[in-house]
């Protein structure tokens, strides 16, 4: 939304929704999923970020570790990125998932988990795990480990956390959820009360995701789909950051208001004219402050547990 002053036509939120645009009226029913993603990775590959991006294989899964300098190497973060499950990669998050970063001081890995329509439910959930798992194996405690994950990045890491709490595991020790897709039945009020400020998701092409992921016969209410429907008990401090224009506001709004009644630390923030993952747009000021506010949620609880682990 533009601010006092400035040209609505040129105001850095239009400037964001256009970068988008561009990429989806390309798109028609005839365009490859392949097609999709190499489009999506060139319009939103790049960085100029001074990390440094290491190839790995964890766990059989193909990722990167993004490092500023200097950062520590007993503390990472696990970054699952969006993309409805179909599209997106490392290379199209590379620029966000550099800047939290360099803002944390901190080494993030970040996995190209496999995607739908060619690998459906649970095939992204167990490649999550299967990473975490080698973090784990390589020396990392858990306590150490924070997650991170935009859209359909932030359901996997939710639903990775509820995973482990089930098989009696360690669980990372906090985790920050960027307009989280936590519901693919899409029953939030918001998916009508936000439609014609959403200028990006309307519910018929969530729901078509929704079935991309699950297949004709997926249950979009299993808790490891949505995590909205999951006993959230026992999940570690989580932040919430959401647009107050998206039609998947609610999916973050009731979460939050369920993981407190389960007695999770939550810290939600709605940012005021944001759209859907507003913290990829580095023209958008808005998207710097919600990154250092990442940065100080996941300091804070990665510090701590690094000064109790050393007194």
């Amino acid at each position: 939304m533009a601010r006092a002053g400035e040209d609505i036509a040129t105001a850095p939120i239009d400037l964001a929704i256009a970068r988008i645009h561009d990429v989806y009226r390309n798109w028609n029913r005839d365009t490859t999923v392949a097609q999709m993603r190499s489009d999506w990775d060139a319009a939103f590959a790049g960085s100029t970020a001074p990390v440094t991006c290491e190839p790995v294989s964890a766990g059989g899964v193909e990722g990167e570790w993004i490092s500023p300098a200097n950062a520590p190497e007993d503390r990472a973060i696990l970054y699952l990125h969006g993309g409805g499950f179909r599209i997106g990669s490392v290379a199209s998050h590379r620029d966000l998932i550099a800047q939290i970063a360099l803002a944390c001081g901190c080494r993030v890995l970040a996995i190209n988990y496999r995607l739908a329509p060619d690998h459906r439910f649970p095939a992204a959930l167990d490649d999550a795990l299967a990473v975490y798992g080698t973090m784990l194996d390589r020396g990392l405690k858990s306590g150490n480990i924070a997650f991170a994950g935009d859209s359909a990045g932030g359901n996997l890491a939710l639903a990775a956390m509820l995973a482990l709490r089930e098989r009696g595991l360690p669980l990372p020790v906090s985790a920050v959820l960027m307009s989280p897709w936590t519901d693919l039945a899409a029953t939030g009020a918001s998916y009508v009360s936000r439609a014609e400020a959403d200028p990006i998701h309307q519910r018929p092409m969530i729901l078509a995701l929704a079935k991309n992921y699950l297949g004709g016969q997926g249950d979009p209410l299993h808790p490891l789909v949505s995590p909205l429907y999951a006993d959230l008990t026992g999940l570690p401090p989580l932040l919430i950051q959401v647009g107050d224009r998206e039609t998947v506001l609610d999916d973050s709004v009731m979460l939050a208001e369920k993981a407190r009644a389960a007695g999770v630390d939550v810290s939600l923030e709605v940012w005021d004219g944001m759209i859907h993952v507003f913290q990829m747009f580095r023209e958008l000021p808005e998207a710097h402050r919600a990154i250092a506010s990442i940065a100080a949620f996941l300091n804070r609880h990665l510090q701590n547990t690094a000064e109790r682990a050393s007194s």
